[in-house]
């Protein structure tokens, strides 16, 4: 449930579908993440089968996590910005969800080759997972190619799952309409709008639901 990285061969389907047809052909990825090397099992038919995309990358860059926090990475993909977080937020716990159950299944597998205890995978798209539960911070990087209304019931829904200092950060480029939902959020949520990043075309958003909360 991630964007920007090489189309699949034309047989194959989409890495936002639920139950992808693409033969397993699986690898070992790894990074740093604040001096500690994450290792994870990735594979096709599931967004980043080749690695880290930048857009992620520029994500977990951007992570802020209190120790306490309580996580959402929605749209998991094989883990990276949940076990990132969960490394951060120790005394917190951070949710997993992907509609793709092969994604998931890779997830649940990462996050015991990672040693992480404060976290669970969910299967389900968007919030559905998650029904009436709320987060400190929603992370994603969510899947473009599914199309605009998708992108905008996942930002029109975030606010229903956070709490009231909560914080959702959302990685896109401006091929992806980034400039788009970035004006969308500024227009529609109770706070304010901040760009924690920018590399390569990508930036990542920053929307907070109470703006006195804003770092200065």
């Amino acid at each position: 449930m991630k964007e920007d990285e090489p189309d699949d061969p034309p047989s194959a389907d989409h890495y936002f579908t639920e139950r992808p047809r693409s033969a397993s052909a699986r690898s070992e990825q790894r990074f740093l993440y604040r001096g500690e090397l994450l290792t994870f099992v990735v594979d096709r038919g599931v967004f980043g089968s080749h690695g880290l995309d930048p857009g992620t990358s520029l994500l977990i860059e951007n992570l802020t996590v209190a120790k306490t926090d309580r996580v959402l990475d929605l749209g998991c993909g094989w883990g990276a910005v949940g076990i990132a977080a969960a490394r951060s937020t120790r005394d917190g716990t951070v949710v997993l969800t992907e509609v793709n159950r092969r994604a998931a299944r890779l997830a649940r597998l990462n996050l015991e080759r990672n040693h992480v205890e404060n976290g669970e995978v969910r299967v389900g798209d968007l919030f559905a997972p998650v029904p009436g539960e709320r987060f400190d911070l929603i992370a994603t990087n969510p899947p473009y190619r599914a199309g605009r209304p998708l992108i905008l019931e996942l930002v029109t829904e975030a606010p229903d799952h956070l709490t009231p200092s909560g914080r959702l950060l959302i990685v896109g480029k401006g091929t992806q309409g980034i400039l788009y939902y970035q004006k969308w959020l500024e227009e529609h949520w109770p706070g304010t709008v901040e760009v924690l990043g920018r590399r390569s075309g990508y930036r990542v958003l920053e929307a907070r639901l109470d703006p006195s909360t804003r770092k200065k």
